[in-house]
């Protein structure tokens, strides 16, 4: 079938310290856009387990639905995974991280996904602090059902319809920081010698940790007075408005130093600042982080980089005081200590 990569593998490839190729970390070939963001945080997770040599078979993708949400089909191809429904991801993940804790959990989103059918499960798993990478591909758009204004479009943003969003967005970093999130990040689908560092440290952090990633949709949401895009910097081509075509785009991309600001021209000719934190800004700040984050969006630029992080987080397996040793792997004897085990814990509360 045609979205099957083909097994080749070049003869110069470089094994991982346990290994493994770049190519084990891989999956199917992409179904999305050309263009599209998504496929480069793909590429950015697949490049990320790499360099960590994560075994494959020890890393668990989850996703719901949305455009975001069919990328695990395009990475880690060895590893566990689980397409749940619309907004529910988080409860899935919730389960199978209970489940068993020995294995890494991504979890996929889109800004449609987490910020309005998902954002109560969004909430909770920041507040039970859940082990997992919580990836957000944020575009402003639905784009699976033909390009709607998503909660995390911007207020004055333009539809492809040139209609303005009325409506304030809902900055999910900012939320989960408000929340209790213990690890903050937010990057540019584009800005790879940033994302991949992000990941990987998100791979380390032993609690729920959250990447916010903007991610352009060249499709619906690439249009002259959108605000969500992806990086930087190439000369463009103007997209056709006709639905059953998507010309082929290159790629934005960029680089520039920390603690500065670098204004990027979209395919379609609109403009979006990004800002990048500071090589000396404190992320374990929480309330230097928050002021940090306000003064950005009052300027209008979409600040990236690690926001904020707490080296001194528990996560959920230590909250409960759960068994080293995985549920999953627990036999029944274990599990069901029987009706003796059960009246002596009644006892306790009576």
């Amino acid at each position: 079938m045609t979205y099957i990569k083909p097994a080749f593998r070049h003869p110069d490839a470089q094994k991982n310290s346990i290994g493994f190729y770049r190519k084990d970390y891989e999956g199917a070939l992409s179904t999305l856009c050309a263009g599209c963001g998504h496929d480069s945080i793909s590429s950015a997770i697949i490049q990320a387990c790499f360099e960590l040599a994560i075994e494959p078979h020890k890393i668990a993708k989850l996703s719901g639905i949305g455009c975001s949400s069919k990328t695990p089909a395009y990475y880690l191809g060895q590893s566990h995974g689980f397409n749940t429904v619309h907004g529910r991801m988080p409860s899935v993940a919730t389960g199978a991280y209970l489940a068993n804790r020995d294995l890494k959990y991504i979890g996929v989103s889109g800004d449609g996904d987490s910020a309005s059918i998902g954002m109560g499960q969004f909430v909770h798993a920041i507040r039970r602090n859940l082990n997992v990478v919580y990836i957000i591909m944020n575009n402003g758009c639905y784009g699976l059902t033909k390009g709607q204004d998503s909660a995390t479009a911007d207020a004055g943003s333009m539809s492809r319809k040139g209609a303005p969003n009325p409506f304030e967005a809902i900055d999910m970093p900012s939320l989960a920081l408000e929340l209790g999130a213990t690890f903050v990040g937010r990057s540019f689908s584009g800005d790879k010698a940033q994302l991949i560092p992000m990941i990987k440290a998100a791979l380390s952090h032993p609690g729920f940790a959250l990447l916010d990633v903007i991610s352009p949709c060249v499709t619906f949401n690439n249009n002259k007075g959108s605000t969500k895009s992806y990086d930087y910097t190439r000369e463009h081509i103007e997209a056709t408005g006709t639905i059953d075509f998507v010309p082929i785009e290159q790629e934005i991309t960029v680089d520039y130093k920390e603690g500065s600001s670098k204004e990027i021209a979209l395919h379609d000719g609109s403009i979006i600042e990004l800002s990048k934190l500071a090589n000396g800004f404190d992320p374990t700040d929480k309330l230097s982080s928050i002021l940090k984050m306000h003064e950005a969006r009052t300027k209008g630029q979409i600040l990236t980089g690690l926001m904020y992080i707490d080296p001194d987080t528990k996560g959920l397996h230590d909250l409960l005081q759960t068994s080293d040793t995985p549920l999953n792997t627990m036999g029944a004897d274990v599990l069901n200590p029987g009706q003796a085990a059960l009246a002596k814990i009644n006892s306790e509360f009576r």
